[in-house]
């Protein structure tokens, strides 16, 4: 039964759409999260600290964080292939160019394939830089992520890496919020203009919450 939904357009759509929401959890959590970055060193690092004990003493130190960090992966990659798939499927389907010129898609439409790349080398770079350490400019220091976030964001590169991403994620939450409602039955005629609207209202509130750090840091409000 599994393989016979996965191998249907209509279960990589459901697979695709669920992957997305569950990172979209994630992201509204973690943007609520980095936020706590403008109530000074002690508290951000506590709340870094705090995310390695939560379900102690059940979990063991980074037991609850691991966790968390599997069923990401495993919505990225599900996510990715899913998408990966659909298109292949897509363009197999229709080789040839259309006859007749369709209404120009939004957007976030027509950028919801590049948005994923850039997105996916993001996340690279983001491990790689605040968490493993390896790609992090400066010293990185062990336990004292309000210094790394610093470090980061007093690089213009870093800068313009990040919120490049971002504008690239509120265009995908845009478009993708709204689809996954489609895909999972949520949307009618009555609801498609609320469904849009909280699409809309969720992608400037991301892009916003997680553009403010790095602006915090290049405006000397973060520092």
């Amino acid at each position: 039964m599994a393989r016979t939904v996965w191998g249907s357009t209509v279960g990589k759509k459901t697979v695709m759409a669920v992957s997305g929401l569950v990172m979209l959890l994630y992201l509204v959590a973690h943007m609520i999260g980095n936020l706590k970055i403008f109530f000074g060193t002690s508290e951000f690092n506590e709340y870094a600290h705090w995310l390695r004990t939560v379900g102690e003493p059940f979990m063991h130190y980074e037991w609850t964080l691991w966790l968390i960090r599997v069923v990401l992966v495993v919505a990225v990659v599900a996510h990715a292939v899913s998408a990966y798939q659909l298109s292949r499927r897509d363009i197999k389907a229709r080789p040839s160019k259309y006859v007749h010129k369709r209404k120009r898609a939004s957007y976030a439409t027509r950028t919801m394939r590049w948005g994923g790349i850039i997105l996916a080398l993001f996340i690279v770079w983001h491990i790689l830089d605040l968490t493993t350490g390896t790609a992090h400019p400066g010293g990185f220091e062990t336990g004292k992520p309000y210094q790394n976030v610093v470090d980061t964001f007093s690089t213009w590169y870093g800068n313009v890496v990040y919120i490049v991403a971002v504008l690239a994620l509120g265009l995908h939450v845009r478009h993708g919020f709204w689809s996954a409602a489609q895909t999972l039955g949520a949307g009618s005629r009555t609801r498609d203009r609320a469904l849009k609207t909280v699409a809309n209202v969720l992608a400037l509130l991301l892009t916003a919450g997680f553009v403010a750090v790095p602006v915090g840091v290049m405006t000397g409000v973060v520092s």
